[in-house]
C-alpha cells in the first residue's frame, strides 16, 4: 500500500528487566521512560543513549501500574502486593509505601493537575487520595468484580473504571455517583481511557474488542475487532488522531481514528504485549510483554498535517465511512476489522538477554517525615527493609501457569489469578517494621573511578540534605523565639495602655472631688 505517511521505526530496545513487562510510561520532560514488571522491580530508563538506568527495589509482588506526574517530579506504581509507592525518579530511589486496598491494586493513575491518584483493585472498589495531604478520600464501590482500570477525564470531573464484571463505569467525583455504565462486552473490561479532549472514552476487552464511545451522547462511536486474542492495553496519540493498542496475539496495532480503520501492524514481542503507551508529544511510543523486553518505537507516522494526509489518501476511504471522533449524532457504527491492506513491520530483535543499558540498582529509602505525616493524617503506610541486592532467576518459560502464550485468549486473567508469579527476588521482613533500604552492590564491569565518584556525590547530596534540615531547625527556632518575643511585646504594650487609662481615670477622678470640695 503507497503511503505519503512514513512508518514507524524501532528506535531502541531496552533490556533488563528478568521477567514480564507490565507497565510503561514516559516522563513529561521527555528524557525518561518508566517500566513496571512481574520480577517486582521498577526500572526508569534514560533516553540519553549514554546515560545509565536505574533498577527501583522494593515492592514485593508484580508491579501492576505505573505512571509519571504531570510535571515529572514524581513517579506512582501499583503492585499485586496491595500497595501503591510514590518515588523521586532520581540516583537514591527513594519511595513512600501505603497500604491501598486489601487486594491486589491492579492501576494507579494521577489526575491531570497532579494533585490526586485514582487505583482500581481486585477488591472491587476505585479508590481516589489526595496527594498534597496524603489522605483517602473515597471510595467508589459499584462494581461487581475485579476492576481492572481506573482512569481521570482530563478536567478530572469524570473517573472512568473498567471491571470483570463485564462494564465501563462512569463516575462523576462531585457528587462520587455512577452517571453511565456501558455493558456491551463479551468478556472482562480490559483497560479504559479518555481520549486528550475528554469528550470520548476508550476501552478494551478480553473478547479482542476495542470500543469508542461519545460520552456527551452515551453513543458508541467506533467498534475495531483487529486483533486475535484479548486486548491488554492501548494509548491514544495526544491528538486524537491515532491509538495503538497491545495484545496478547503479540502485536501492537496502529488505528487512525479519523478514518477509523487499521493502518499498521507491528511485530517484534515474544508473546503477549502488556503494556503500550506514547509520549506526551507523541513523537515516540513504548512497548512491553511477556518477553521482558521494552521496545521503543518512533512514530514518524503523525509527521504530517492530517488534513494534507486526508486530501492525498482519500482513495482509501471506503464507500461507507465510519462514523468520527468529531461527531456529535453518530449513526450506528459497524465492526472494523482487520483490512489485507495494512502495512506490517517486523523489526529483528535479538540478544533479549544482556542488560543494555547498563543498569544501577537502586537502594530504596523512606522519607521519615512523610510516613509520620501519613499516620497523622490517616494513611494507612507500611514498609519493609530490602536486603543487599542478589541475582533474580530468570524469567518463567514461555508456558507456566502464567499461561501467558500467544494462543491463549484468556492469559491476562490466568496471570492475574496465579499466585506463583514473581516467585524469588529480594529478601524482605516481616511487614509492618519501619526501617531503611540497605544500599544496593553495583553490577560488574563499572570502572572504579566512576562508582567512587558517584558514592562522593551521593555523599555531598546527603550532607547537603542534612545542611538543609539544620538551616530549617534553626529558622524555626528563630521564628518561634521572634514570635515570643511579639507576643511579650504586645503584652507589654497592653499593660502599659491600661495603666495610662487607669492614671488618666485617676486624675480625672481626684480633679472632680477637688471641684465639688470647693464649692462647698
Amino acid at each position: 500500500m503507497a503511503s505519503v505517511m512514513e512508518d514507524p521505526t524501532l528506535d531502541r530496545h531496552f533490556k533488563g528487566h528478568k521477567d514480564a513487562v507490565t507497565c510503561s510510561d514516559f516522563n513529561p520532560n521527555n528524557k525518561q521512560l518508566a517500566s513496571g514488571s512481574a520480577d517486582k522491580t521498577l526500572m526508569i530508563w534514560n533516553l540519553n543513549p549514554k546515560a545509565r538506568a536505574f533498577r527501583f527495589l522494593g515492592h514485593k509482588d508484580v508491579i501492576t501500574g505505573v505512571q509519571f506526574s504531570p510535571f515529572g517530579d514524581l513517579l506512582v506504581s501499583s503492585s499485586r502486593d496491595k500497595t501503591v509507592r510514590l518515588w523521586t525518579p532520581n540516583i537514591k530511589g527513594e519511595s513512600t509505601v501505603f497500604k491501598a486496598h486489601t487486594a491486589t491494586v491492579r492501576s494507579v493513575s494521577f489526575s491531570h493537575d497532579g494533585q490526586r491518584l485514582v487505583t482500581a483493585s481486585d477488591d472491587k472498589s476505585v479508590k481516589v487520595w489526595s496527594i498534597h495531604r496524603q489522605r483517602f478520600v473515597y471510595s467508589l464501590n459499584q462494581h461487581t468484580n475485579w476492576v481492572s482500570c481506573a482512569r481521570f477525564s482530563p478536567d478530572g470531573r469524570l473517573i472512568a473504571s473498567c471491571s470483570d464484571d463485564r462494564t465501563v463505569r462512569l463516575w462523576d467525583t462531585s457528587t462520587k455517583q455512577c452517571i453511565n455504565c456501558f455493558t456491551d462486552y463479551g468478556g472482562s473490561a480490559t483497560f479504559v481511557d479518555f481520549n486528550a479532549s475528554g469528550t470520548c472514552i476508550a476501552s478494551s476487552g478480553a473478547d479482542n474488542t476495542l470500543k469508542i464511545w461519545d460520552i456527551r451522547t452515551n453513543k458508541l462511536l467506533q467498534h475495531y475487532q483487529v486483533h486475535s486474542a484479548g486486548i491488554n492495553c492501548f494509548s491514544f496519540h495526544p491528538s486524537g488522531n491515532f491509538l495503538i493498542s497491545g495484545s496478547s496475539d503479540s502485536t501492537v496495532k496502529i488505528l487512525d481514528l479519523l478514518e477509523g480503520r487499521l493502518i499498521y501492524t507491528l511485530h517484534g514481542h515474544k508473546g503477549p504485549v502488556l503494556t503500550v503507551s506514547f509520549s506526551r508529544g507523541g513523537s515516540l511510543f513504548a512497548s512491553g510483554g511477556c518477553d521482558a523486553q521494552v521496545l521503543m518505537w518512533k512514530t514518524n507516522f503523525d509527521a504530517f498535517d492530517y488534513r494534507d494526509v486526508l486530501s492525498k489518501h482519500s482513495k482509501r476511504v471506503t464507500p461507507d465511512p465510519p462514523p468520527h471522533l468529531l461527531d456529535i449524532y453518530p449513526r450506528g457504527p459497524h465492526v472494523h476489522s482487520a483490512p489485507s491492506g495494512v502495512i506490517e513491520i517486523s523489526p529483528m530483535v535479538t540478544d533479549t538477554e544482556t542488560p543494555d543499558p547498563a543498569v544501577f540498582d537502586v537502594g530504596q529509602t523512606l522519607y521519615k517525615a512523610t510516613v509520620g505525616n501519613s499516620h497523622r493524617h490517616g494513611l494507612p503506610v507500611q514498609s519493609d527493609t530490602t536486603s543487599n541486592a542478589t541475582r533474580l532467576p530468570a524469567r518463567w518459560p514461555a508456558r507456566t501457569s502464567l499461561d501467558l502464550s500467544e494462543d491463549a485468549p484468556s492469559s491476562r486473567q490466568d496471570w492475574r489469578a496465579s499466585g506463583q508469579m514473581g516467585a524469588g527476588g529480594t529478601k524482605e521482613t516481616d511487614e509492618g517494621g519501619l526501617g531503611m533500604g540497605s544500599p544496593q552492590e553495583v553490577p560488574s564491569g563499572l570502572p572504579v573511578s566512576f562508582t567512587s565518584t558517584l558514592k562522593h556525590i551521593v555523599q555531598q547530596l546527603d550532607v547537603l540534605t542534612q545542611t538543609v534540615s539544620v538551616l530549617e531547625e534553626r529558622l524555626t527556632l528563630t521564628e518561634d523565639k521572634l514570635k515570643e518575643c511579639l507576643l511579650n511585646q504586645s503584652h507589654i504594650l497592653l499593660q502599659v495602655g491600661q495603666q495610662t487609662e487607669d492614671r488618666k481615670r485617676q486624675e480625672e477622678g481626684g480633679g472632680a472631688s477637688g471641684s465639688s470640695l470647693a464649692s462647698v
